[in-house]
């Protein structure tokens, strides 16, 4: 084949030493071709058995590959150039293929996904967005299918399976229907071959295609439930990443959070949204641009202050809370940092959070730590109730859970560091099917906004009327509406993208090249569909038209903070050996040049005399930019590493807690009452270690000691301590007696589980236990997330006293972590009596509950463990 020339040359270096394997998978080629369909078909049975002989994937590859080429070419009407079956490749090495846009990296992932598909663990294909996943998995669903694989899909609010007979069930053409997925696969779903089925069903298919988000947040929920059936992911096998440099890297910031409502009022962020549009930047607030930060001034504070009456914001005595400083720093915040129809749209009166790196709306998400709330209330749309985080995970420590990590991109080369530093991921670059033939031209820059965007409608209208193809990119959707208004201004009829329309983005996308078409976009949405010169569809003469008009030509409005953005856009033209182009209009107003050496330039042209509508190209400038981009690039990388470094912490808490999770889902009533008497053993030493001093008996408290037992036993305070009394008095031996006490709360503890055996049944009682456990782990867990948070704050401060905040977060957390141990042990003891079931009928669940227990402790007593608090401001919480 075409390739093999080729890696004889100057691509040998990125894709030589796949040479070997792909000529063994193309000399397959002429054999696998004469397979009936039948035949195909049965070669999935033929690889799964050779597996269960102990052969292994990469024994069966060369043929495997080959088999899926073949499908694709009799289903799809698409062959895998040499370039895809190296991606493939690649991609089944568990490293990140690197493949220009244009160059099928979703078939190429077929191949990779098939044969691991063999092995019957599933295999996970993540996309950045709902649509991508219904789209792949109908589309790519064609292939698989003819192989006999299962191919399932999940998104924000259903789950399906691909079903090819489902749309004839419901009357339509299969021959029309069929042909139209061929022509129309690569942009629009065909909705009608997805059934509906349940979110589990969509996981134990083969191939299971969804978002990041979805498959995150399925893994957080799936250790929330209170049965094993309920959960819906069966592991992590091997997963490939679609676009993985934007969701492993641009999104590995942003941690995903399950949250429950929190009953805090919000008051106090709609009386802040009043007060600070009063204040004034650089005497009140200042802002740091470059960090995207805000901090107030002494003056700033002192006109809060009197703008609430009060004397001292920080000082709870003089009417002041930490409440009141975080709501006002929430709320200036979001006055000046986050800008509407950029960072957040409203809609249908909500405030909804905008991705700054897609342009796409995130329904469902809310910023953390009030500042969604403080946002809503400068917005004046009803106040949301700010919520408890219940669980949450990184994308960073959640794609390392799998055995098998891959991705694919066309732009991963400018973080390859940071791939391997993380996630052990090499980067491998895939050489292009066919020579590269895109023109890019120089920066040019301008004056002002102004003159940017003067100089941009004549650019597009000239090339407009030449019949060629214009993409323009914009870094949000104010911009992206301001010059969607100048364009009508001028009478050129264009297409806008933006996150307020991207249920139809790929469809507006797909039809980018076509003749004399003009399409505006926020940063890279529509991303994943291919621009198609002469439409898609394509039209062979129309294709030329285009073709001779110089191709597609990509206009950038302003430089993203990361090159690969820019890099995306650009890659948008040029694919498969067509012509293209692209050029990057900027003003000294923009926010990249302004914040990083725009008085150098400025003065440059100021002295030159230079009007506002009329460019510069310089050197300077693209150097200038190219600098700032890799200084802020090197400032996020340093970001993500430091909250990779804090978030290993509760990581391996998160994975110790979850395995404790679902040792207890899996356990019988054997191993539940063997966990209770564990939390029993656990329980009496550490009460005795807290109240019974080894130095004598006379050290001993008595009351604190008496009401423990009590709390755990049932029996009064009274009857308690003359219990422990004669067993301290029957010895001599501070050991012994310890010892002593210790049997007796352990013994005392099993009667009371014995009588509740008895009373509801063991089996009853033993299902009640896995509940109260499963409740109280989770309660728990809620609120030590919490306090991790507030700790992480607290020991920034530590550093001004020359000492490791990361060092002191890790043993803050380790010590923390114990007591969050010790303290369910403490819960579900003095739970035990205290168990009630109530059988509604034998077909219902049963309804397990606490209810209180005469002589319990009290809310104002000392707490049992020994802390010195009391009980309702400890384990009472």
């Amino acid at each position: 084949m075409a390739l093999l020339g080729l890696l004889k040359g100057k691509s040998r270096d990125a894709a030589g030493q796949y040479r070997g394997q792909l000529e063994r998978i193309n000399e397959l080629s002429d054999e696998i071709r004469a397979f009936s369909d039948e035949r195909l078909r049965d070669a999935t049975d033929e690889f799964r058995s050779q597996l269960q002989d102990g052969k292994t994937l990469d024994d069966v590859l060369y043929r495997a590959f080959a088999v899926v080429r073949e499908a694709a070419t009799r289903v799809l009407n698409q062959t895998h150039y040499d370039v895809q079956v190296i991606g493939g490749l690649v991609l089944h090495e568990g490293k990140i293929a690197q493949m220009r846009t244009g160059e099928g990296k979703t078939l190429s992932a077929t191949l990779p996904t098939y044969l691991n598909a063999l092995e019957g663990k599933g295999v996970h294909v993540v996309t950045v967005n709902d649509y991508l996943a219904r789209r792949d998995a109908v589309w790519m669903g064609q292939v698989y299918h003819a192989l006999g694989l299962r191919v399932g899909v999940i998104t924000h609010d259903q789950a399906y399976v691909y079903d090819p007979d489902h749309v004839v069930e419901e009357g339509g053409s299969e021959e029309s229907t069929d042909e139209s997925r061929d022509e129309l696969g690569g942009f629009h779903i065909q909705q009608s071959y997805l059934r509906p089925v349940a979110r589990k069903e969509a996981y134990e298919a083969d191939i299971t295609y969804g978002t990041n988000n979805e498959f995150g947040f399925d893994y957080l929920r799936d250790n929330l439930v209170q049965k094993k059936d309920d959960k819906v992911q069966r592991g992590f096998h091997y997963a490939i990443v679609d676009e993985v440099d934007s969701i492993l890297i641009d999104e590995a910031r942003t941690p995903l959070i399950i949250s429950a409502p929190d009953e805090t009022g919000s008051g106090l962020y709609t009386t802040f949204a009043r007060i600070v549009p009063q204040l004034q930047k650089d005497t009140d607030y200042t802002v740091d641009e470059k960090l995207r930060s805000v901090a107030l001034t002494q003056e700033g504070i002192t006109k809060v202050e009197k703008s609430l009456g009060i004397s001292n914001i920080y000082d709870p005595s003089a009417g002041g809370s930490v409440r009141h400083v975080h709501a006002l720093e929430q709320a200036l915040k979001a006055s000046v940092l986050f800008t509407k129809d950029k960072d957040y749209v409203v809609r249908d009166g909500a405030v909804v959070i905008v991705d700054e790196f897609t342009g796409r709306m995130m329904p469902g998400r809310r910023f953390s730590e009030g500042l969604h709330q403080a946002i809503e209330a400068k917005e004046a749309v009803a106040i949301q109730k700010e919520s408890r985080t219940v669980a949450t995970v990184t994308f960073q420590n959640y794609f390392r859970m799998y055995g098998k990590l891959a991705g694919m991109t066309g732009t991963a080369l400018t973080n390859k560091e940071e791939f391997l530093q993380v996630y052990q991921l090499d980067v491998v670059v895939v050489p292009t099917n066919k020579p590269l033939a895109r023109t890019d031209y120089a920066d040019v820059v301008f004056m002002t906004e102004e003159g940017k965007y003067i100089a941009l409608v004549d650019e597009i209208r000239d090339r407009h009327e030449h019949g060629q193809p214009v993409l323009v990119g914009t870094t949000s959707i104010e911009k992206n509406e301001h010059i969607s208004s100048l364009l009508k201004k001028a009478g050129i009829k264009h297409e806008i993208l933006n996150a307020k329309n991207h249920e139809q983005e790929g469809e507006i996308v797909a039809q980018a090249g076509r003749k004399g078409s003009v399409t505006v976009a926020t940063n890279m949405a529509g991303r994943g569909v291919d621009i198609i010169l002469g439409g898609n569809p394509p039209s062979a003469q129309e294709a030329q038209e285009v073709r001779e008009a110089g191709g597609l030509h990509i206009v950038g409005t302003e430089r993203h903070d990361a090159r690969r953005i820019d890099d995306q856009l650009r890659g948008r033209a040029g694919r498969q050996g067509d012509p293209g182009s692209g050029q990057f209009f900027l003003s000294l107003e923009d926010k990249m040049v302004r914040v990083f050496g725009g008085e150098r330039i400025q003065k440059l042209m100021t002295t030159l005399r230079i009007p506002q509508d009329q460019p510069i190209e310089s050197k300077m400038v693209s150097g200038a930019i190219e600098n700032a981009q890799k200084k802020i690039e090197g400032m996020n990388f340093d970001t993500r590493k430091h909250l990779l470094e804090y978030d290993q912490v509760l990581n391996r808490q998160r994975t110790a807690l979850y395995k404790k999770r679902d040792s207890l889902l899996d356990a019988d009533e054997e191993e539940i009452y063997a966990i209770v008497d564990s939390y029993s053993a656990t329980y009496a030493q550490l009460l005795v270690a807290a109240h019974c001093g080894v130095g004598g008996m006379h050290e001993w408290d008595m009351q604190q000691l008496a009401q423990g037992a009590a709390a755990a036993t049932g029996k009064s305070v009274d009857t308690a301590q003359s219990d422990i009394e004669n067993i301290v008095n029957d010895t001599s031996s501070v050991d012994r007696a310890r010892q002593g006490v210790i049997d007796y709360l352990q013994e005392n503890i099993s009667v009371v589980v014995e009588g509740r055996k008895s009373d509801v049944g063991k089996e009853d009682f033993a299902a009640a236990l896995r509940w109260v456990i499963l409740r109280t782990i989770d309660t728990l867990w809620t609120e030590h997330l919490e306090a991790m948070e507030h700790t992480r704050d607290a020991v920034r401060l530590r550093a001004y006293g020359q000492r490791d905040p990361l060092a002191e977060y890790k043993n803050e957390g380790s010590r923390m972590f114990e007591e969050l141990e010790r303290v369910v042990a403490h819960t579900v003891v003095v739970s035990l009596g205290n168990i009630s079931i109530q059988h509604r009928n034998h077909t219902e669940a049963q309804q397990v509950r606490t209810t209180p227990k005469k002589n319990s402790i009290g809310r104002n007593d000392p707490c049992t463990c020994g802390s010195g608090k009391k009980y309702k401001k400890c384990h009472g919480a």
